[in-house]
């Protein structure tokens, strides 16, 4: 019997397959449309042979994974962002590189991603949506700060622009047009925060934190709805090798390349998981708030480069912390942390299962 491999070069509304022997040689290569009876079809007299069938890791590759999965195949999703064609390259189309990846798969060196169990993806993405609405409301938040500092020269917080009404525009500002402006700006505030709401009260109604990530609201500035980003969007801890790749998947670790201290380049910064590093810089400003030594770290950082490396270094320090309060279930300890002077003055104050809810 031949063993075969398979790969999907996968796009919007279609997806090319292509199917390679043990010699290299095409077996098959068909452009089919985004349906799964379609696919399947396509790929049923050949289902005994097939030993794998990588498919790019796309915007769109749930209903493919999961189709394909359900029906016995043994699925690879491809990291994307780990696949190195050879630059000298003059043409390439959509059958080079499904019929590229599918050599990867026979060679066992194909990048592979991590399929995220699909029974919980739904919350996951959910979470992901609240961090959106979270941005949104953001963006309204600081168009409110600039135009009121801009038209009457006081400067408020965010704290205070998100409990404005119409009223207190009216007080401040006399010209109608920037009023107007003014009140549509708090009418998105109160419309996105009434959204983010609605969002966690159903993902704390349906989902709860399992037992290797409750340690997690021991961090000081992560509440409930924070730890269950964390550990959503984390998966399986044990996936990681170490702290250092986790920080790395976290995008918290400069992507660049140094040789005798000198710039040589940089590698893909987008390769990470971009949730999960928004989720930690998150928590490090919310630690900024109510833990001492965090802040001493932060300034000392700040005072050497700029607050946006001295957060970013926070927020690693935070995301290997986190690692290892999810692989050895246990507490924080902010003298591992932050070293013996976290030991004077930095219990975290009250309140801080409430802290992801604030701006």
């Amino acid at each position: 019997m031949a063993i075969l491999y398979g790969a999907i070069d996968l796009h919007g509304d279609n997806g090319y397959c292509a199917i390679l022997d043990q010699d290299q040689r095409r077996v098959f290569g068909k452009r089919l449309h985004n349906d799964i009876e379609e696919v399947a079809a396509s790929l049923g007299p050949y289902r005994d042979e097939l030993v794998g069938i990588a498919v790019e890791s796309t915007y769109n590759w749930y209903w493919l994974v999961d189709g394909l999965q359900a029906r016995g195949y043994r699925v690879h999703l491809v990291n994307t962002a780990g696949v190195q064609q050879y630059e000298g390259l003059k043409y390439s189309d959509d059958r080079r590189d499904a019929l590229f990846l599918a050599n990867l798969l026979r060679l066992q060196i194909l990048p592979e991603g991590y399929i995220y169990p699909k029974e919980e993806r739904g919350v996951r993405d959910l979470l992901r949506k609240r961090m959106l609405l979270v941005r949104q409301r953001t963006t309204h938040i600081l168009s409110l700060e600039n135009l009121i500092a801009r038209n009457t020269g006081t400067q408020i917080s965010a704290r205070v622009a998100t409990r404005m009404n119409e009223e207190d525009v009216a007080g401040m500002i006399a010209d109608p047009h920037v009023r107007m402006s003014a009140q549509m700006n708090i009418e998105a505030i109160r419309f996105f925060s009434e959204r983010i709401r609605v969002v966690e009260k159903a993902v704390l109604a349906e989902q709860q934190l399992e037992d290797d990530h409750q340690h997690l609201l021991t961090v000081p500035g992560i509440g409930p709805i924070m730890a269950m980003t964390i550990a959503l969007e984390t998966g399986d801890i044990g996936r990681f090798p170490g702290a250092g790749n986790y920080g790395s998947y976290s995008r918290c670790v400069k992507s660049e390349r140094k040789s005798n201290e000198k710039p040589k380049g940089k590698g893909n910064e987008k390769c990470g998981n971009r949730y999960l590093g928004w989720a930690y810089v998150e928590v490090a400003h919310f630690m900024l708030r109510s833990y001492p030594p965090a802040k001493s770290f932060y300034q000392r950082k700040a005072n050497k480069r700029n607050t946006t490396v001295a957060t970013k270094a926070l927020a690693n320090k935070i995301a290997r912390a986190c690692y290892y309060i999810m692989r050895d279930h246990t507490s924080f300890d902010g003298v591992r942390m932050f070293g013996p002077a976290a030991g004077c003055g930095g219990e975290p104050v009250e309140g801080l299962a409430k802290a992801d809810r604030q701006v």
